[in-house]
């Protein structure tokens, strides 16, 4: 098994992560960790020597049994904040994403999932949220809501800090 492009050391956290926006009907598909309020886009960490649409690709097979296709990179951001008790820089891209086969994974409501994060089990909840309702929710990165609701047509660079 590869390794994450996720490095810790005593002062900080570094990691290389991808994500998809899937849209349909009006909603996105958001993920949170089932004891946390926040929620952000599906994906996960990029391995050494893995493409980025690669590991969203794999992502989603491993945590929702879903096949994906990749329609186009939409956006790029770094986002600084505080992971626990050290700062995380994260580089992350941000898919649009379309279902192979929309049987795989329920359409409307909420669904339960998991992802092993190094030697933990994060136990994840993914939710068909309305576009217009995702502005009253806390969503990472949060400066990112309207393009989410209106993807941009060009490749967007975004920075993120949370102090």
């Amino acid at each position: 098994m590869s390794q994450d492009i996720l490095f810790k050391t005593e002062n900080f956290i570094f990691s290389y992560r991808v994500a998809g926006i899937l849209k349909r009907n009006g909603k996105i598909l958001l993920q949170k960790p089932k004891n946390d309020n926040g929620y952000s886009i599906p994906g996960g960490h990029v391995a050494f020597g893995e493409l980025s649409s690669e590991t969203l690709i794999r992502e989603f097979k491993e945590e929702m049994n879903a096949d994906i296709k990749i329609e186009r990179l939409v956006m790029v951001g770094e986002s600084f904040w505080p992971w626990g008790n050290r700062p995380c820089q994260q580089i992350s891209f941000y898919y649009e994403i379309s279902l192979c086969d929309e049987k795989q994974i329920p359409l409307e409501g909420s669904f339960s999932a998991y992802d092993d994060f190094g030697n933990e089990r994060i136990d994840l909840e993914f939710s068909w949220i309305n576009l217009f309702d995702m502005r009253n929710l806390v969503v990472y990165p949060t400066n990112i809501k309207e393009d989410l609701i209106s993807l941009p047509q060009e490749l967007k660079y975004f920075v993120y800090k949370q102090e």
